[in-house]
């Protein structure tokens, strides 16, 4: 599978009454496969806005975005929906879980949607489980888990499929430091154990230096990136971002 992520000259308007925003103007992004990058930028520049696109979760006014070989311009309502569910994997801030299903269910959720499971999944589903220390927890619905016990089930959910590109929109915004910090060296090592490439808008500068590399969106451009491995630590990226972010 090709699991990079290819966006050329996107734009993308918003009309708020008789005003048109320009919330992209024009991005050109290339992730490799396997890249675990970070995307970074002031309320409005337009990072959720552009990983929506990408996820097929919305469409853009022009350019095109290749997502793991496949163009979305060229999809249909009915493939993007498919193509979310098998080919690419999407972790939300506010979860996004099923309330009236248990964790194992939520978890299950995007194989029940294309029929049975079948062995391979039940086996996939245990190792998430147990992987993400949620085994306990499986018959247990989203109102008797913590906020790091659902957003562990929504990660788990979001790989179920194995998918070769992972979005995550803030991912950590409503968990604690060690929740947080013990999600973002998942994300990472799946980017290097299994070249799953992983697409992550944060405001985090701790969140971002797990990342390769980070890139900057200002007023709906891309204002400059530059790789975590020239930083010495949380202070360097801050400060690095700030410049861009002016």
């Amino acid at each position: 599978m090709d699991n990079t992520v290819k966006i050329t000259n996107v734009t993308k308007s918003y009309r708020q009454g008789a005003r048109v925003v320009q919330a992209l103007r024009g991005i050109n992004l290339e992730v490799q496969a396997g890249e675990f990058l970070a995307i970074m930028g002031a309320s409005g520049s337009g990072k959720s806005t552009l990983l929506h696109l990408c996820a097929a979760l919305d469409s853009f006014d022009s350019g095109e975005i290749e997502v793991a070989g496949r163009a979305l311009r060229a999809m249909t309502e009915r493939e993007r929906t498919h193509f979310r569910r098998c080919t690419i994997g999407v972790v939300f801030q506010s979860f996004n879980l099923i309330p009236t299903l248990s964790a194992y269910e939520n978890v299950a959720l995007p194989a029940l949607l294309e029929g049975p499971l079948t062995e391979a999944h039940r086996n996939r589903i245990a190792s998430l489980l147990e992987l993400l220390h949620l085994t306990d927890r499986a018959t247990h619905r989203p109102d008797a888990l913590s906020g790091g016990e659902q957003q562990r089930v929504a990660i788990a959910r979001a790989l179920l499929m194995r998918p070769g590109v992972l979005f995550a929109d803030e991912p950590t915004g409503n968990l604690d430091s060690t929740n947080a910090h013990q999600l973002w060296q998942m994300l990472a090592e799946a980017a290097q154990s299994t070249q799953t490439t992983v697409v992550m808008v944060t405001h985090e500068p701790a969140a971002a230096l797990y990342a390769h590399r980070v890139v900057v969106l200002r007023d709906g451009t891309i204002s400059g990136a530059f790789a975590t491995k020239e930083l010495r630590d949380v202070g360097d990226l801050a400060a690095r971002y700030q410049t861009l972010a002016r």
